[in-house]
């Protein structure tokens, strides 16, 4: 599955890249993003390929259910205000095994309607962890609980309750992620109720009193029984308390915490081969993590040992484009990225060592 993170023609230009598919595929005419599905042989051949969701409005991350569906993530808070025929900033659910299940795209409003970047669910209670890439004030971290927890394609729809992150330090209440350096951190969570979480009046991000903020909550996936969250940078110019060039949080659903496992100092130097800016996150079948980077300059996969030692494992040495998407084969043997612009997809395969 791979998201076409694009928005509306402009003007007189022509749309360079359009996800277009039949009316009943499609959410907004107007809207130019979507996904598409490539199916693809144990020996890596192309087999099938389709759009199987369009008319949707920057889909940017999103993140795969236990059930073996895609949650594709509109990076956006437009409205029909903004020249669409629909609101947009929701989650869709896209069966990449059954098209006919594609069949009229519906929002998962229970997931709520802002800027989303990606959703990761924990299989053994069916929770969903949604991250929000906003500044003006900066985003949340969500959870979602749904309605029905029967785990199947279609059961989203039915509504969910939408919370967003009150993390305390020692009892005391966190207001922004960005102030912690020390790896091993942890921090105490919490959840505050939504109110609206279709953000009819105000955004969701500013319906809290009292709610944990970070810049550029990035990636999120699920593995080794916790959700990994990524934030890409952290500036004292955009609000955030502390500095930093990225962060990824582990969060303990039964200890009720979060543990900060990744930590990158600001980089002196963005063109080189230093740590920063991770975006997409994939968890390796053995345990670490894979990083997509998305910053000034140089763009790296990074890998993250299960023990937390970060490796630059790849750099896009023809561009500044980044990269994205990163996610393993079934069996573990390959794994899938891609560089947003002009849209390219790799497959890299192992040996890979545990």
């Amino acid at each position: 599955m791979r998201n076409s993170e694009q928005s509306i023609a402009e003007e007189g230009e022509p749309a360079m890249f359009p996800t277009k598919a039949a009316p009943e595929y499609t959410y907004d005419p107007v809207a130019l993003g979507g996904t598409t599905t490539t199916e693809i042989d144990a020996d890596l051949n192309v087999v099938n390929e389709y759009v199987s969701l369009a008319g949707t409005n920057n889909n940017c991350a999103g993140g795969i259910t236990p059930w073996g569906t895609w949650l594709t993530c509109e990076e956006t808070e437009d409205t029909i205000d903004d020249g669409f025929e629909q609101d947009h900033g929701f989650v869709f659910e896209v069966d990449p095994f059954d098209i006919e299940n594609n069949k009229n795209p519906t929002p998962l409003e229970g997931l709520g309607r802002f800027a989303h970047e990606a959703v990761a669910v924990d299989p053994t209670t069916g929770i969903l962890y949604l991250t929000e890439d906003a500044s003006g004030p900066n985003g949340l971290l969500y959870r979602a609980t749904p309605t029905n927890t029967t785990g199947a394609y279609g059961s989203l729809r039915e509504g969910a309750l939408l919370e967003a992150l009150v993390a305390t330090d020692g009892g005391s209440f966190v207001a922004d992620l960005s102030e912690y350096s020390e790896i091993g951190t942890k921090l105490t969570t919490g959840w505050a109720a939504i109110v609206d979480p279709l953000a009819v009046e105000d955004s969701t991000r500013v319906q809290l009193n009292k709610a944990t903020r970070s810049r550029k909550l990035e990636g999120a996936w699920w593995g080794n029984d916790a959700a990994y969250i990524a934030c890409s940078y952290a500036r004292n110019d955009d609000g955030s308390v502390g500095e930093h060039d990225g962060q990824v949080w582990k969060i303990d659903p039964a200890g009720s915490t979060m543990e900060l496992v990744v930590q990158f100092g600001v980089n002196p130097d963005p063109a080189s081969d230093n740590f920063d800016s991770p975006d997409n996150i994939a968890v390796a079948p053995w345990g670490g993590l894979i990083l997509c980077s998305d910053g000034e300059g140089a763009q790296h996969l990074f890998t993250v040992s299960a023990e937390g030692e970060p490796e630059i494992f790849g750099r896009n040495a023809r561009d500044e484009s980044e990269f994205a998407g990163a996610a393993f084969s079934a069996d573990g043997k390959t794994l899938f990225v891609s560089i947003q612009s002009p849209g390219t997809t790799f497959a890299i395969t192992g040996p890979w060592m545990s």
